[in-house]
């Protein structure tokens, strides 16, 4: 059974997708070990204490990010996360974080990247007018929203969209891509080549 460890700042509308492909059989072999935020107030941590599952919050604000990180660091390895998953963390990782999980990091982000990076993405996407927006599932690296991409899913903008419509019905789409993602990784049938991750069969493994 492989562990994952949720990393969030609010709602956790990511998380709880997670938790409900798992309880469907959609994400099969993976168990969440740990639920882990930066903000004592965070829905998704009360969310993931409702349902019994173990939560630490180690508080950002004020502190030095190295120590922040260090703290988060180590509940992950205590919990023997195999794979981390941030689902609306909203703290940029610092290198030594991500060199503690190399390539066991994953995002999800609500558009097509390379398009949109940063904050309130569908918002850009709305206003400059494009045609199909979505959501992108990638590894997580020291620069922001640019890791390997695992997944995307599009979204078409329709003419009767504003900004919050978009977002709810690229929200809809990232339900379904981050635990389909998470399997993919989970599974170890894939191989990265340059910035391309690609699926493998058993017989090239």
């Amino acid at each position: 059974m492989k562990r994952l460890g949720i990393l969030l700042s609010g709602r956790g509308s990511n998380f709880l997708a997670i938790v409900r492909a798992i309880a469907e059989g959609r994400l099969n072999g993976a168990e969440i070990a740990v639920v882990v935020s930066n903000v004592a107030a965070a829905p998704g941590l009360a969310a993931a204490a409702a349902l019994g599952l173990t939560t630490r919050c180690f508080l950002s604000r004020g502190r030095p990010r190295a120590d922040h990180d260090a703290d988060v660091i180590a509940c992950l390895r205590e919990h023997r996360v195999d794979l981390v998953c941030l689902a609306g963390y909203m703290r940029l990782l610092s290198p030594a974080f991500i060199a503690a999980f190399p390539d066991r990091i994953l995002n999800i982000h609500p558009s097509l990247l390379p398009a949109f990076p940063g904050l309130d993405a569908q918002t850009q996407a709305f206003d400059y007018g494009c045609k199909v927006a979505g959501c992108t599932v990638h590894f997580v690296d020291e620069h922001l929203d640019h890791g390997v991409i695992v997944l995307q899913r599009a979204v078409p903008v329709l003419d009767t969209d504003n900004a919050p419509a978009l977002a709810e019905r690229i929200l809809e789409q990232e339900h379904l891509a981050y635990p389909e993602a998470i399997a993919r990784v989970l599974s170890g049938k894939y191989r990265i080549q340059g910035r391309r991750f690609e699926a493998i069969s058993p017989s090239d493994l």
